[in-house]
Parts: C-alpha cells; sequence; structure tokens
C-alpha cells in the first residue's frame, strides 16, 4: 500500500507521539508498505530544533526505509496557548510546500493523520474527499478538552471554534482511533462520528525494554549507590503532569540521605522545577537530560520506584506514554490517577502499581513511604506480565495493518472495541 502519514511530532523524537508515530513508520515501512511521512524538524520535547535539523528548510530524508518530507515552522522559546497556535499553524501552512504536490501527483492507499494538533486534519479532509482516499485519524490527546479543563484557554467562543473544526474533521474520517478505552468513550460521547470509535493502543518493545539488574543500570554514570533508594520521573517535563509535587515531596526525604530523586527530561516546566528546587536549597534532586533510547533500560533499571503524574482534569484526556516502558521494565510505577478513570482501573485491577490522589503532596508522599518500605516484587512481575501480554508492539501493529488493509479493499468493518475485548482477542 501507499501510505501517507501527516502529523507534526516524528522520529528521532525519544518521547511522546514522535517516538509512537516514527516507530509506526518505521515498522509499515520493513513491513512491506511504501510510507510518506509528512512531519516536522524534531524539536520535541525540548522545544527547541535538535542539533542535526538545525538551518535546514523544506527537505526528504530516509529513516528505516520510510520517505521522510521536513518542513520548517516556528518553535517558540517560552511556550503559552496563543504561541503554540503559532506553532502548529505554521507547520500546517509550511506543508503545503509538499501537499500541493501531493493533490496533483499519485494517489495514495490511505491517510494516517496524527492529532494533537486536532486541527491538522484539516488538509487531509480535503485530499480525501477530492481524491477518495479513506482518511484515518488517530487521537494521542485529546487536546481541545484538555486546554479547556486545564484553563489553558478561556475564551468561549474561540473554544466553541475549536470543537467545531474538531467536529468538522472527526466527521469525514474513515477511521477515528484512539489509545484508552476512556478517551475512545470520549470521543464517542462528542456524538460526532458516526461509526465506533477504535481502540488503537500505544505498545512497547518488550525485546528491548526489559528488566536488566542494578550493575546492568546507570547508577554508577549518574553518580548513585546501589545502597541509594532512586525515584525516578522520566519524560516530558510539562504542565499537564503537575510536577511541582515531585520537589514538595523531596522536602519531606531530606532527613533520609539514600533517598534520591531523579528527574530526566526536558520541557517548558523544567526550569520552574529547577527553580524550586534551588529554593529550598534540595540536595536529594538531580535533574539529566533525556536519555537516548538505547540507554532507556537501563535507566529505567536505574529506579526503585516511578513517578507517573498528572493532574485530575487531565484524567482520561491523555494516557501517560512512559508507562508503557515502565512495565516492560518491570518498574514499580507510582500513578496518580483519578478513579474510574481507564488508568486507575487497569492498574488496579493487575496489581501493577500504587494509586496516589492526584495534585495531593501528602498522597504522594504517603505513596513513596509506602513504595519504599513493601516487597515490590509482586507489583514487578506483574507489570512485565501485563506488558508482555498486553503491550506487544508486534501484535499491536500487524492488527493495525490488516484494519489498513482491510479499509484500503473495502472490507473494513468498525466494531465496538473496548479495553476487555482487545485483551481477549490478543
Amino acid at each position: 500500500m501507499k501510505i501517507l502519514i501527516y502529523g507534526i511530532n516524528y522520529a528521532p523524537e525519544l518521547t511522546g507521539i514522535g517516538k509512537y508515530t516514527g516507530e509506526m513508520g518505521s515498522w509499515l515501512a520493513q513491513n512491506g508498505q511504501e510510507v510518506d511521512v509528512i512531519t516536522t524538524m524534531p524539536y520535541y520535547p525540548e522545544w527547541e530544533i535538535h542539533e542535526s535539523h538545525k538551518g535546514k528548510w523544506w527537505f526528504t530524508e530516509q529513516i528505516d526505509g520510510a520517505t521522510v518530507h521536513r518542513c520548517p515552522f516556528y518553535v517558540p522559546e517560552t511556550v503559552t496557548s496563543a504561541k503554540r497556535i503559532l506553532h502548529e499553524f505554521s507547520f500546517m501552512l509550511s506543508s503545503l510546500f509538499f501537499w500541493l504536490p501531493i493533490f496533483l501527483g499519485k494517489r495514495y492507499d490511505v491517510v494516517i493523520c496524527l492529532s494533537p494538533p486536532f486541527h491538522l486534519g484539516l488538509i487531509p479532509v480535503i485530499y480525501s474527499k477530492l481524491r477518495q482516499v479513506p482518511l484515518w485519524c488517530h487521537i494521542q490527546d485529546l487536546q481541545i478538552d484538555m486546554a479547556k479543563d486545564l484553563g489553558m484557554i478561556k475564551n468561549k467562543q474561540f473554544l466553541s471554534l475549536m470543537f467545531a473544526v474538531e467536529a468538522f474533521i472527526l466527521r469525514r474520517c474513515a477511521v477515528v482511533s484512539t489509545i484508552s478505552d476512556g478517551m475512545v468513550r470520549k470521543v464517542e460521547d462528542k456524538q460526532v462520528i458516526t461509526s465506533p470509535c477504535v481502540f488503537f493502543p500505544n505498545w512497547v518493545d518488550g525485546d528491548y525494554i526489559k528488566p536488566l539488574s542494578k550493575e546492568e543500570s546507570l547508577r554508577v554514570e549518574l553518580g548513585l549507590a546501589n545502597s541509594d533508594k532512586v525515584i525516578l520521573y522520566s519524560g516530558s517535563l510539562g504542565e499537564k503532569q503537575g510536577l511541582e509535587l515531585i520537589i514538595e515531596a523531596a522536602r519531606s526525604f531530606t532527613s533520609r540521605s539514600d533517598v534520591k530523586f531523579l528527574i530526566c527530561g526536558s520541557g517548558s516546566g523544567k526550569e520552574k522545577l529547577m527553580a524550586f528546587a534551588r529554593q529550598y536549597g534540595l540536595t536529594n534532586v538531580q535533574f539529566h537530560p533525556l536519555q537516548v533510547y538505547e540507554k532507556l533500560a537501563a535507566l529505567l533499571a536505574t529506579a526503585d520506584v516511578h513517578l507517573v503524574l498528572q493532574k485530575k482534569s487531565a484524567s482520561d484526556l491523555v494516557l501517560p506514554s512512559k508507562l508503557t516502558s515502565i512495565l516492560a521494565a518491570g518498574g514499580c510505577a507510582l500513578v496518580s490517577a483519578v478513579p474510574n478513570t481507564t488508568l486507575y482501573q487497569v492498574v488496579n485491577e493487575y496489581k501493577m502499581g500504587i494509586l496516589v490522589e492526584p495534585e495531593s503532596v501528602d498522597s504522594l508522599i504517603s505513596g513513596i513511604d509506602r513504595a519504599l518500605s513493601e516487597d515490590l516484587t509482586l507489583i514487578q512481575r506483574n507489570a512485565r506480565k501485563y506488558a508482555e501480554s498486553y503491550l506487544n508492539k508486534e501484535i499491536t501493529l500487524r492488527k493495525f495493518l490488516i484494519k489498513l488493509r482491510q479499509l484500503v479493499n473495502k472490507e473494513y468493518r468498525v466494531d465496538v472495541v473496548r479495553y476487555e475485548s482487545y485483551e481477549k482477542e490478543v
């Protein structure tokens, strides 16, 4: 099949949407598909164009068999709601350089559009209708709902306009998918799609990300002793996680010299976190850059406890992508989640982590105390078992490829796909 992928994030970005979209494109290309990608220069989560792509304009490169078309765009130094909107629209406009020839050139069999940004679907919708090509929209974050609930955008008229644009796009897609059962329900509750939303989960390569010993970890490299109790947060340092709680919690453990907090990542909130740590004079908090993928398993093996934090208002609007790697590494995840959300229910049902109340310093401290005092063997074993059973990269992407073929061959039948039914099928 000739497949076109359109999204603002792609490999070699190490976290978030770019990681999964990049792996999807590579896997499809390596499994016999002709894959073209229209995307930006890599910039996330640092919010700075990677050194390897700085100073470049429109150009094309090959990544693992996929043809990747890169577009220049605006990346703000300080991320605000207004600047983020400009950032996203600059990519849409810039991408027309590659889109315009496509409208008159070869016909793709299917277009896959990644959201967010939600409005990226406007150009693929036009192409889909003019060239009679099915459009698959895959939603990684419910961007507008999150912006509303987190108070990032407060203008009601502007929010209404954004929801109207989102509805216009989703109504014209052949397939709409998302990454959790709770997000499936939220998409269907919008009542703008004519077929059930499809559950298409994120995945992990369990052969590469696996449990390692402390001796194989990064403890020596990061100046940590084997006897240290390491609390790790690794990933994007943004607004939706409520990460300032980590610094508050670290203050409660200053009397324990063996407890170390490790924060690895980049993002708009990093400077703020570092300022908090300096303000409190904390010596038990270390900041490090995001580690390359080749070191991810070793980094995860460094920790005794892994923090997976988000705000209450982000519940079921986004599913933390970092959790898949933590589970595959057999780690103990300390997860902040609201009861009755997908994240809470799955962690609780499979006993593969410790649940705490979001946005509560006391609950976070209590959870860390519990993790440091209990035998975590069962939780760690359950985590790895879950990853092997339900997050298998090969199974997930092969199922996706089958559905793409059915869609192209006009044999596609959308069933009501729920988390439980997917697990039983796997």
